[in-house]
């Protein structure tokens, strides 16, 4: 939208009009992931400790390999490719969505840290810098301030386990840990040592732990203005069989969908120990 400014009219004057600005159409390139499974007929058939099905059990584990592999491609600064017939298309990850709303920890200090600018399609990822530093209320605080001011409601905060850790140890975080809650009854107490809600001047904000976002990136995200489009969901496929097993396929082509960029923010470059 155009910027605030003064509105006035004159009594009974005519309308003028301005040239619309035409929307610019975003996209990403869906990905291929795929996990095989392969069981001899033997193995299948022998009694198992724990299990009656050894193929059942690959398929299962499998699956939730896949949707890791997912995870980590979504959240992660891998770039955006089309591919060819020698290299597989990527899907453009988060950190190479936020190229405008990103707050570099090491300041002026960190010349190196990049995140490449793009027309619509994020083509390159971003190049980490060198200046890092630990995470702080600060830095925080200037990443869900530009999101906010952008128009986004940064209401998730995705982290590693370090990272949230580091929130834990924020000033206003002190003054609840260590604190002990006595139960009624037969439960046992509760101690609290963590902060899973970060209130800020422009809102309330879930802490999730990500195990595929990196140390070195906390990511600020408006959950209205990115999604996964599944252009193939999770699916099981059973091969022809070259001998005696049972071959599996299993695959799936998806892809981020950030409807915004805009709407959401990053701190890049923090204290990867």
């Amino acid at each position: 939208m155009a910027a605030v400014g003064a509105n006035r009219e004159i009594e009974g004057a005519d309308a003028s009009y301005t040239t619309a600005t035409p929307t610019t159409r975003l996209g990403n390139y869906t990905q291929i992931s795929s996990k095989t499974v392969k069981v001899s007929a033997t193995y299948d058939t022998v009694n198992k400790a724990g299990r009656s099905s050894q193929i059942a059990y690959e398929v299962a584990k499998k699956g939730k390999e896949l949707k890791r592999d997912m995870e980590n491609a979504l959240v992660g600064k891998q770039a955006g490719s089309a591919g060819n017939g020698a290299v597989a298309r990527s899907s453009a990850g988060m950190e190479s969505w936020i190229a405008d709303n990103r707050i570099l920890a090491g300041g002026a200090a960190n010349t190196t840290g990049t995140t490449p600018t793009y027309t619509t399609t994020p083509g390159v990822g971003p190049t980490d810098g060198t200046a890092a530093t630990t995470l702080t209320e600060a830095l925080v605080t200037s990443a869900l301030s530009a999101a906010w001011t952008d128009g986004g409601d940064a209401s998730v905060i995705m982290c590693n386990t370090y990272n949230k850790a580091v929130f834990a140890s924020f000033a206003g975080a002190n003054k609840f840990a260590g604190t002990y809650d006595t139960m009624k009854g037969k439960n046992q107490g509760v101690l609290l040592g963590s902060v899973g809600v970060y209130i800020s001047d422009v809102g309330e904000h879930k802490i999730m732990l990500s195990r595929y976002v990196r140390q070195s990136t906390v990511l600020c995200i408006d959950p209205e203005y990115i999604g996964v489009a599944s252009l193939r969901p999770i699916q099981k496929q059973e091969l022809a069989k070259t001998g005696d097993a049972t071959n599996i396929l299993l695959n799936t082509e998806f892809c981020l969908v950030v409807q915004n960029p805009d709407a959401h923010a990053k701190i890049q470059d923090l204290y990867n120990a």
